[in-house]
């Protein structure tokens, strides 16, 4: 069978899967649509969990980030590593026995505001609108690569199928689907990992040959040193050395963190659960999930690295084997023979020769149509000329991708892989979908606008919410504000992290805030944090106009610094909240004390 009979076969199997569950599990009421009925075990919800918050970003993104950047990839790894366990520590237990079945429901009912639960709403929407177009964006690149479609064909028809079984099923039919999305992203993610470590450091561990001997040269030596080694040869910064600044790196890692903890549709995956104690028991069984695929990353990374070196550097382009140039027709790679020689020379900024010109790479290639260079390549047409000696042009996207065709895999396993990015894909937009339609009709409709909705109309509200938020997404999927997924998606984590994560941290710990200061913060922070994301990426602005230092994937940080600072001096100087609501706090400050809330809806 074909490489292309393999996709069709593997994606195919799995949609049907996917669309299969969710017609099965369809939501039949309010509760089954957003919290699945409250029953789900917590060995299941772990697992959904898991597959919710690893995104195409995890998947994709991360370790092509690690393989591109080395040491500065990272901190995508320890912020959301860390990040979840702010979640789970700080966050979902006490969330959970307020028994709210929305973020913006806890925020209304503890600041006791309606105003508060509209900024709620509408933060909700701006968060979940960023991440989902980064899912969008994995989604159309995956399907672009397999099918050889534009990659907003693919955004279009990636977008058709989450609608359909997140908006037929909500959470009811979204949970058992994202337990089959997680092992199919476990197999593809370990599986590919293990054979080319076994390829590279003759050791089926990936994680002990990362750490171990590459053997795949005439002469056994440490693989980071070899790592190093190719690196610095070629003009590259050390594998294991970092370029970003200290406080960008910092805010970047920190604003991930505490994005984390601040992420609705990840924090209503624990109102599944019956009872504290099982969110707790949930919540272990989610990070040991995690585990399998964030310990795995590194790994995938690092290979990718060595494969891409080994496979295409200083290679004649006649001789490059048959998937650069599948990649080449997708528009995920080019190469553009800068000093005429016919090879292929994949070179930093600090490897610089006299007489080679380089060049600078806008974006995705753009190529005439049947034109080629004096050796095969197509002319691409985007590229400004620098110092810069290198002539290969890949986004990080697309390492994990081509890490299995560099490493000489079955066929049947890349098959598999291409099928866990799209579950990686899938399943966060489905659980991005259903917060945003929840947070529209439920939220929005259901408690401040019409207050008598039936359950019929509230779910049907939420699928109209569904439908219109997903052309949204779709859209800024095609046109996203950086063509990296794990980029846009850090835009998503800093907005959270300067809106809900101090409002609801507030709200569980701090018995003195009230409305004003909630509201108060909740806008200041995002404003102020929305504002410097969409002044660099949309409006021009350089680098070295950045504020100390930090990019627009850090400053969430220090907008949820703005958040904190707001927030407490406005309510330092307004009434403080009615005894109900002090009294409320601390009853919920105290989780274990409840083992048969009802999700109020």
């Amino acid at each position: 069978m074909s490489q292309d009979g393999y996709n069709y076969l593997f994606i195919g199997l799995s949609f049907a899967l996917y669309i299969g569950i969710a017609i099965r599990q369809r939501a039949g009421s309010t509760s089954e649509y957003y919290t699945a009925g409250g029953g789900v075990s917590p060995f299941a919800n772990g697992m959904a969990t898991a597959a919710d918050w690893m995104s195409a970003a995890t998947f994709i993104s991360m370790a092509g980030s690690l393989a591109i950047g080395g040491y500065d990839g990272s901190r995508f790894l320890m912020g959301w590593t860390g990040g979840f366990v702010l979640l789970t520590v700080l966050m979902v237990p006490f969330l959970r026995k307020f028994g709210k079945a929305t973020v913006p429901d806890f925020v209304g009912d503890r600041y006791y505001s309606k105003t508060a639960r509209l900024v709620a709403v509408i933060c909700a929407i701006f968060i979940c609108l960023t991440y989902i177009m980064g899912q969008m964006r994995g989604v159309g690149l995956v399907f672009s690569q397999l099918f050889g479609i534009k990659i907003a064909t693919g955004v279009i028809v990636g977008g058709a199928i989450v609608f359909f079984y997140a908006g037929l099923g909500g959470m009811k039919g979204i949970t058992y689907t994202q337990v089959a999305q997680y092992c199919v992203m476990a197999f593809a993610y370990t599986i590919p990992a293990i054979f080319i470590a076994i390829a590279l450091t003759n050791n089926f561990i990936p994680q002990l040959g990362f750490i171990g001997d590459y053997t795949a040269g005439k002469e056994a030596v440490p693989f980071l040193e070899k790592l190093n080694h190719i690196n610095t040869d070629l003009g590259f910064a050390k594998y294991t050395d970092g370029s970003l600044s200290r406080i960008d790196m910092f805010c970047i890692t920190a604003a991930l963190m505490c994005g984390t903890a601040g992420l609705p549709h990840v924090i209503v995956r624990f109102f599944t659960v019956k009872n504290v104690k099982a969110v707790r028991t949930s919540a272990c069984w989610t990070l040991s999930f995690i585990a399998v695929i964030y310990l795995t990353a590194p790994t995938i990374g690092a290979f990718s690295r060595v494969n891409l070196i080994e496979n295409l550097n200083d290679k004649p382009y006649a001789e490059t084997p048959s998937w650069f140039q599948d990649f080449e027709e997708t528009g995920q790679m080019a190469w553009v023979d800068k000093n005429g020689d016919g090879k292929i020379q994949y070179w930093g900024a600090g490897k610089s020769e006299s007489g080679k010109s380089g060049a600078v790479f806008l974006g995705k290639p753009v190529f005439k149509e049947g034109a080629t260079g004096s050796f095969g390549e197509r002319v691409v047409t985007n590229v400004v000329v620098t110092d810069n000696p290198n002539e290969l042009y890949f986004g990080n996207d697309v390492m994990v991708m081509a890490n299995p065709y560099m490493g000489g895999l079955p066929k049947w396993a890349i098959a598999l892989l291409m099928a866990g990015c799209i579950a990686a894909a899938l399943s966060t937009a489905a659980g991005l979908l259903l917060v945003l339609s929840t947070s529209i009709s439920h939220d929005l409709m259901k408690k401040i606008v019409k207050p008598g909705l039936s359950d019929k109309e509230e779910i049907k509200y939420a699928r109209l919410a569904s439908l219109g938020a997903l052309i949204v997404a779709i859209f800024f999927g095609i046109n996203p504000p950086s063509t990296f997924v794990a980029k846009t998606v850090a835009f998503a984590f800093g907005l959270a992290a300067s809106s809900f994560f101090p409002t609801l941290l507030m709200g569980i710990f701090s018995r003195r805030m009230n409305k004003e200061g909630a509201i108060s913060g909740m806008i200041s922070g995002i404003l102020f944090t929305m504002s410097y994301i969409i002044y660099f990426q949309f409006m021009g602005g350089t680098k070295d106009q950045y504020f100390f230092g930090i990019s627009p994937e850090g400053i969430g940080f220090l907008g949820m610094l703005i958040n904190f600072g707001v927030a407490f001096s406005v309510a330092a100087f307004t009434p403080a909240p009615p005894k109900e609501v002090t009294d409320l706090i601390d009853n919920v400050r105290f989780p274990g004390g409840a083992e048969t809330e009802a999700v109020d809806h």
